[in-house]
């Protein structure tokens, strides 16, 4: 497949009339060394996850701008950058980018389907984008005959190339896009090379939208196209000059060693050392180093600029009079610090998409009586493997207004949200950035079993870039985990409105179209038997919802839809006086949350056995924030050399009326969690006048406590409760379907969120020969 041809070459206004006023005489030349007499120098500028961030957006405190990582110079800063940088003469330097320059956009250019973004990259003379998952977000038609063609009313194609070698037709096995671009800078043709996230491994984009696609190797499919591009046959477009632009990047700021087992790090040191440059994306991390290829003696840049244009790349390569290629150590210039001059061209395309969104969002839609948030991690970045109230509030919202196709339960993927909304007034703009996809509602015929799969696919497999991704939950269905169990056990119990989740019940369950057809790596979704498009987009659903809420302030639920919860494993299969228990409970905090910390407690039989202070430290990258470990000692005494077990049988001969109770743990919040775990708790037994002598020694006397002759009454105080040390911990089984349990071990149940914020557990069963008991 032969490269298009180069798009032509534009100029900025604002450049022209910089130069006539003398303005560009005096230029910031880059770090890199000046050439030596005979070289040639090819400076390359480049950006990538731009995301449509248009609009400038630098972070303030006490009422002064201090950028962070996240900001967006805007559109025009960028553009003046790119003006002041490449000079008068903009042939000797291109600016490129490493995808996702759309999608995924802020409200003014998402709102008005990224054109804004597409004019002002035209603007700044773009010349040539690796294919981001973001440029798929509807679908790869959408991209090859909208953005890249230029269809419907009112569009105006992107005049650069869009390149990746590694997206494959699977029916013919070639490149379904262009795979690389070749462009003249400095007299020299540099062949830029695009590769593409495994967008199917990883779960990135709908795969309805990209039917009839697979993923190639980056390592592999660029190599090809280098070698293509250098096997001195003119018919090929050989280049002089070799970069790739790929969209995937390092997940640190580190640089990778040669053994890391990632796709980027393999083509970091894999891809051919004909290639001089490579431009990474796609993980939003900033970094810039040399690298030496396998095979190679000279290192070759490395480069990620962040995201939202924070930050300017820039290399400069060296050709040499016998072609050799050289390059200087790569940097990221600032854009957000106020250095450079916003472009007077630019900023007008700007302004007029901000009016527009303006207009298009100032409806207000209702009103919230608290901030609806997303996860953070420690430094105070997005965490989408933590529990948040957006997550569960949209994935209420959708269950909600897919009722009428019989919804109970609805799911929401993380990173389908992308913006908070704070208290008070919520406008369709507000409403709109935190789903930009504008993704149906699709309703899913599943079984409890798929139900199940699909939460033990948040943990999320090792080739992943996000190792956990947390789903957002709809009120009314809950369920526990356990932490530590393998993978494919985690998930400990369910339930709904109260009721168990029954593994081999059929479920009406919403989620977006992207979920439902396997996106982020939740396979289980594509397995429903039947499956409906309610036809209602995502943002549409939330508009309805709060129109049907008029005049009311929606009350945003605090309630935890999911608690990590581990018990060490009881002596024989059961506890008895004198054992120690420990409870090693997470997950009991939203990470973003004003209240945190608190005091969570356990009982049995309504005594209390013992407190602790929940620790509401962060954890990234998972939801366990909100830890708590309760310690005591089951009361009562064993018996002189007996075991737990004849302990408790000697009880039952005494006045006193011995009953298995469940462990209740209460949440700062006001939830419980009835665990599957139950201790035998001492009451005293009233005799009953009418039937007998009270005499707790005769066999025949009624309500003398022993089984099956008597409820025995409660409210005895329940004492000796003391720290116990922690036994040897192990999983065991639980059958969230309420079938028989077996093996004794930790525990873990089904909750409880049925009209009031309660989280209840399955209780245990004691011994093998016991039927399990759920309670409610």
């Amino acid at each position: 497949m032969n490269a298009h041809t180069p798009p032509r070459r534009r100029r900025l206004a604002g450049a022209s009339a910089l130069v006539a006023a003398g303005v560009l005489t005096a230029l910031t030349v880059p770090s890199a060394a000046l050439a030596a007499e005979g070289d040639t120098t090819i400076d390359l500028y480049n950006v990538n996850d731009f995301h449509g961030r248009i609009a400038k957006s630098i972070s303030q405190t006490d009422g002064k701008p201090t950028p962070r990582d996240g900001d967006a110079a805007g559109a025009a800063t960028l553009a003046g950058a790119l003006e002041q940088l490449r000079g008068a003469d903009p042939s000797t330097s291109a600016f490129v980018s490493s995808g996702d320059n759309i999608g995924g956009s802020t409200f003014e250019s998402f709102i008005q389907d990224d054109q804004p973004t597409i004019d002002v990259l035209n603007q700044m003379d773009l010349s040539v984008s690796a294919i981001g998952n973001h440029e798929l977000d509807k679908g790869q038609d959408d991209l090859r005959d909208r953005v890249i063609g230029g269809q419907g009313e009112g569009v105006r194609a992107a005049q650069w190339d869009y390149v990746s070698a590694n997206i494959l037709d699977s029916a013919t096995g070639k490149p379904a896009f262009q795979p690389y671009s070749i462009q003249e800078i400095s007299g020299k043709r540099v062949g830029f090379i695009g590769a593409t996230v495994d967008l199917i491994g990883q779960g990135l984009v709908a795969p309805d939208g990209i039917a009839g696609l697979e993923m190639g190797d980056i390592t592999t499919e660029v190599n090809k196209v280098a070698t293509q591009l250098t096997d001195g046959d003119t018919a090929n477009d050989e280049a002089d000059v070799l970069v790739l632009l790929v969209h995937d990047g390092a997940e640190s700021t580190t640089k990778p060693g040669p053994s890391d087992d990632s796709d980027f790090a393999r083509a970091v040191y894999g891809v051919t050392p004909k290639v001089s440059a490579i431009l990474s994306a796609h993980t939003h991390q900033t970094y810039a180093y040399s690298i030496v290829p396998t095979g190679g003696t000279v290192a070759r840049p490395v480069i990620q600029t962040g995201s939202y244009g924070f930050n300017l790349g820039h290399v400069r390569l060296t050709v040499a009079a016998d072609g050799s290629v050289t390059a200087a150590a790569p940097e990221n210039l600032r854009l957000v610090d106020g250095t450079y001059t916003p472009d007077p061209a630019v900023q007008p395309t700007v302004d007029a998409a901000v009016k527009e969104a303006d207009r298009l969002g100032a409806v207000e839609l209702g009103t919230i009586d608290r901030d609806l948030k997303r996860a953070v991690q420690s430094n105070g970045s997005e965490n989408r493997g933590g529990e948040s109230t957006l997550g569960n509030f949209v994935a209420e919202v959708q269950r909600d207004q897919t009722q009428r196709q019989g919804s109970q339960i609805a799911f929401m993927n993380p990173g389908g949200l992308r913006a908070d909304i704070a208290s008070g007034a919520v406008t369709y703009k507000e409403a709109a950035v935190v789903q930009p996809f504008a993704n149906t509602l699709v309703v899913l015929d599943l079984t409890g079993d798929q139900i199940r799969r699909a939460l033990e696919q948040q943990w999320q497999p090792s080739t992943a870039s996000r190792p956990f991704l947390k789903l957002g939950a709809s009120a009314g269905f809950a369920y526990t985990y356990d932490p530590l169990a393998a993978p494919g056990e985690r998930i400990t119990g369910m339930t709904l409105d109260g009721q168990p989740i029954e593994s081999d019940r059929t479920y009406k369950v919403t989620v977006n179209s992207f979920l439902a057809t396997g996106g982020d790596n939740f396979g289980a979704f594509k397995e429903a038997a039947a499956k409906q498009d309610s036809g209602m987009v995502d943002l549409e659903a939330q508009v309805q919802y709060f129109k049907e809420k008029q005049g009311q302030t929606v009350a945003v639920q605090q309630d935890q839809r999911s608690v990590g919860v581990r018990v060490s494993e009881a002596p024989d299969g059961s506890f008895g006086p004198g054992d120690a228990v420990r409870i090693d409970l997470s997950s009991l905090t939203f990470s973003n949350a004003a209240d945190q910390g608190g005091t969570v407690s356990v009982s049995a039989g309504g005594q209390e056995l013992a407190t602790a202070e929940v620790d509401p430290t962060v954890v990234d990258t998972t939801d366990e924030q909100g830890r708590a470990t309760l310690e005591f000692t089951v009361p009562g005494t064993p018996a002189a050399g007996a075991q737990p077990r004849a302990a408790r049988a000697a009880a039952l001969a005494a006045p006193t009326a011995t009953t298995d109770e469940p462990l209740v743990v209460t949440l700062p919040n006001g939830q419980t969690i009835t665990l599957a775990v139950t201790i035998p708790v001492e009451t005293a037994v009233e005799p009953d006048p009418g039937t007998g002598t009270g005499d707790p020694t005769d066999p025949g006397t009624p309500g003398a406590g022993t089984p099956g002759t008597g409820t025995p009454s409660a409210g005895a105080p329940v004492g000796g409760v003391s720290d116990g040390g922690r036994p040897s911990a192990a999983r065991g089984d639980l059958a969230f379907t309420g079938a028989d349990l077996v093996v004794p071990g930790i525990a873990a149940g089904v909750l409880l969120l049925a009209g009031t914020v309660a989280l209840v557990l399955a209780r245990r069963k004691r011994t093998v020969e016991d039927a399990p008991v759920l309670t409610d």
